[in-house]
C-alpha cells in the first residue's frame, strides 16, 4: 500500500493537473516588483525573487510571462516540480499561443511523468490508492473554492484610523524586526538588507501598494525580506 505522504503529494498534483487555473493569492504588484525579481533572480537570490514576481501575479493575460518566470525558477533552481507545473499551466492558460508556449507544454509533460514516477516508486496506483485519491482532490477542491471566494473580497486600501495604510499580515517562519524609536525603512533595511536603497522592498512586503513613504511606529511587527 502507497504511504499516506505520497498520497497527498499525488493529490495535490492530480489537483495541479485537473484544475491548472487555481489562482494564487498574492497582492496585485507593478512592473517595479517585476523589474526588481529580474535582478534578486540573476544574482542568485531566487528567494526574493519568487516573492517579487508573485506579487507582480493578477491573474491577467499581462501576468503570463511572470508566471513563466517563476516555473523556470522552480524547475531549474529550486528544483520545486509541483509549483513549476502550476506555473507552466497557468502560462498557458494566459497565452496559449505565446513565445514559450511550446516550450512550457514539453516542460510540463515532462515534469508529469518525472513527478509521478517519483512519487511511486514507478508502480501503478492500486485501485483502493486511487478512491483515497480522488476523495483528497474532492477536498482539495472544497479547500481551492473556498480561497477563491476570499480572493475576491479585495484587501482594504486603509485601517481603521483614516490615512493608515493597511499593513499585510505577517507570514508565518518570516523573519521579522520591531520597529525602535527613530527608526526608518532606511535604516531597517541597512541594517538587514546592507543598503538603504532596499527600504522599498521591506514596505512592499508589510503594506498594501500605496504612493509615498508608509509612516512606521515603534511596536510596529515588520517582515524582513530574505
Amino acid at each position: 500500500m502507497m504511504p499516506r505522504r505520497l498520497l497527498r503529494a499525488l493529490a495535490a498534483c492530480a489537483l495541479l493537473f485537473v484544475c491548472g487555473g487555481c489562482e494564487q493569492l498574492f497582492d496585485k504588484g507593478s512592473a517595479k516588483s517585476v523589474e526588481l525579481a529580474d535582478k534578486r533572480a540573476a544574482s542568485g537570490d531566487f528567494a526574493a525573487a519568487i516573492r517579487l514576481y508573485e506579487s507582480a501575479l493578477d491573474g491577467t493575460a499581462k501576468s503570463a510571462d511572470v508566471h513563466w518566470k517563476l516555473a523556470l525558477i522552480y524547475a531549474d533552481k529550486t528544483k520545486s516540480p509541483v509549483d513549476a507545473l502550476h506555473h507552466f499551466s497557468r502560462y498557458l492558460e494566459l497565452a496559449p499561443s505565446g513565445s514559450h508556449a511550446k516550450e512550457a507544454r514539453d516542460y510540463k509533460k515532462e515534469g508529469e511523468q518525472k513527478l509521478l514516477a517519483s512519487l511511486t516508486n514507478g508502480s501503478p496506483l492500486t485501485q483502493e490508492d486511487a478512491v483515497k485519491l480522488k476523495n483528497q482532490n474532492l477536498a482539495l477542491s472544497k479547500t481551492l473554492a473556498d480561497l477563491r471566494a476570499q480572493k475576491n473580497v479585495p484587501p482594504p486600501a486603509l485601517s481603521g484610523k483614516k490615512g493608515e495604510i493597511a499593513q499585510k499580515p505577517i507570514t508565518s517562519g518570516a523573519r521579522t524586526h520591531v520597529v525602535q524609536p527613530g527608526e526608518t525603512f532606511a535604516t531597517i533595511a541597512a541594517k538587514y538588507c546592507k543598503s538603504k536603497a532596499r527600504w522599498k522592498e521591506i514596505q512592499e512586503a508589510n503594506f498594501y501598494a500605496s504612493e509615498g513613504t508608509v509612516k512606521i511606529k515603534p511596536g510596529m511587527t515588520l517582515m524582513i525580506p530574505q
